[in-house]
């Protein structure tokens, strides 16, 4: 999986920066609080980042989402639906990739330990220091540019193979497991010429260099089972 990850946004490497407009950082903010949301918007505006705010979850929903790297910062005690219960419900609402940052007045070690088993990337405690909250944002926004990254990849390797024809298939399906071009005529009832024309159709399609590279695709996309 890891060769699929572009070198720009390898773990441990700060994400490049977007190309366009469209796939600018987005943070959005949901508290209650106007003063809070406002100061905490202008922090992270001067960070050169979008920053979109929303007095309730409702409101948040409700906003259309950008298509860059993004990250939600919520308070846990909200008016109505509480941040803790609006986290629980995000992959059911198709929220589930966007990290968390969750910020409270009143924190405990049980409500920690419930956000961070339902998968928030951190809990920061009000007041906070503003490079705290800057340290999560950027980690968060970092992290969620290599799952983008990884989701455009495994997207263009899904298309590779399916331009690729029934037969091309099948004949990959004996290169990933080790057959020589010899071999795979004799499984498939060809000429041995025939199957080399198709392997070589195909391997430029998958844009494979290697029969490794070609296996870590098709390993990627579920099309073979990696080795246990």
């Amino acid at each position: 999986m890891q060769s699929l990850i572009p070198s720009s946004v390898r773990p441990g490497l700060p994400a490049a920066a977007p190309a366009d407009a469209a796939m600018r950082r987005t943070v959005y903010i949901v508290d209650d609080e106007d003063l809070i949301r406002s100061s905490l918007a202008s922090l992270l505006r001067s960070m050169d980042l979008e920053v979109r705010d929303f007095p309730t979850t409702a409101a948040f929903l409700a906003a259309p989402k950008g298509p860059g790297p993004g990250c939600l910062v919520l308070d846990v005690r909200l008016r109505g639906e509480s941040g803790l219960a609006f986290q629980q419900s995000m992959a059911s609402r198709g929220l589930g990739p966007m990290p968390v940052i969750f910020m409270t007045g009143h924190g405990d070690v049980s409500m920690t330990v419930r956000a961070m088993k339902a998968g928030a990337r951190d809990f920061l405690e009000k007041p906070f220091r503003d490079q705290d909250m800057i340290d999560a944002v950027v980690a968060a926004l970092d992290a969620d540019a290599r799952r983008l990254a990884v989701e455009r990849a495994l997207d263009d390797v899904r298309g590779c193979w399916a331009s690729l024809t029934p037969r091309e298939r099948e004949v990959l399906g004996h290169v990933a497991a080790g057959r020589m071009n010899k071999q795979i005529a004799g499984e498939m009832g060809i000429a041995e010429i025939t199957a080399k024309i198709h392997r070589g159709q195909a391997m430029r399609k998958m844009r494979s260099r290697s029969v490794a590279e070609l296996v870590r695709k098709m390993q990627a996309i579920g099309v073979i089972r990696e080795a246990a």
